[in-house]
């Protein structure tokens, strides 16, 4: 086993942890492409689509929760949120992976392109919300939390993808919820839906013994420094970066289905 590998594959899962922390998603839109192009770039065995699938999902797993339990104990985490969404998300994935069968690629690749593009200028919307000291303080619509939950699960299952990058703008815009504590509660949300589908990716037969590991040591050192990170970056900045890796995120995906 190559020492270069080990470390390329170290330096990818380090930096999707590190983003995964700081601005409350899974870490997977930046983990998967890096996967499947940089090590074949530099010469190494390329990974299958599916191999990379996999080794993202016990990535995201562990990225969400290191991160999770950092803004646990920076009193971020709002739990009747992460409940009430958690729940539902899990309950639209299930639904949505078995609706997906009855679908054409065409179609399913369609809605999440129309989902991510709305997240994205959800974030270039203004958000008036201000931070609070105590997560008390904050209160949401629950029915509706339920509501656009269940919708983010139900496109996320259909597509077989991470829906995180989509909460948090949810969160911010929809339910105006403080950033600090929608990047928390979003790491939490993530990490209840990745039991089910790193759970799946195991039971699948692609997971890979060695690089899988390699991500998980890189996830649990470097989710908890963007995590900490977070907390001292002024909350504008913040929602800047996840609106350019959305943006990033969006381009990448209408570009997959026009060309």
């Amino acid at each position: 086993m190559e020492l270069a590998w080990i470390l390329t594959i170290f330096a990818i899962g380090f930096l999707g942890s590190f983003i995964s922390g700081m601005v409350g998603i899974g870490g997977s839109i930046v983990n998967y492409p890096m996967l499947l192009f940089i090590p074949a770039a530099l010469g190494f065995a390329a990974f299958s689509a599916q191999e990379v699938s996999a080794i993202s999902a016990v990535q995201v797993f562990f990225a969400s929760l290191t991160g999770m339990l950092v803004f646990r104990k920076g009193g971020f985490l709002h739990k009747p949120l992460v409940g009430y969404m958690g729940i539902s998300i899990v309950i639209g994935s299930f639904v949505g992976s078995f609706v997906s069968n009855f679908l054409p690629s065409a179609v399913i690749n369609m809605v999440y392109a129309v989902l991510a593009l709305i997240a994205a200028v959800m974030m270039f919307l203004p958000n008036k919300v201000s931070d609070v000291q105590d997560i008390s303080q904050v209160t949401f619509n629950k029915p509706l939390s339920i509501i656009v939950a269940l919708i983010i699960g139900m496109v996320s299952g259909i597509v077989g993808a991470a829906g995180a990058f989509i909460t948090v703008p949810v969160m911010l815009v929809v339910l105006k919820i403080p950033t600090r504590v929608a990047i928390a509660s979003s790491l939490a949300i993530t990490f209840i839906s990745s039991i089910g589908s790193a759970t799946g990716k195991l039971m699948g037969g692609h997971m890979l013994l060695i690089p899988s590991i390699v991500l998980v040591v890189a996830s649990i050192i470097a989710s908890p420094i963007g995590a900490k990170l977070s907390e001292k970056i002024n909350t504008r900045i913040l929602q800047w970066l996840l609106a350019a890796l959305i943006t990033a995120t969006v381009i990448k995906i209408w570009i997959s289905i026009l060309f």
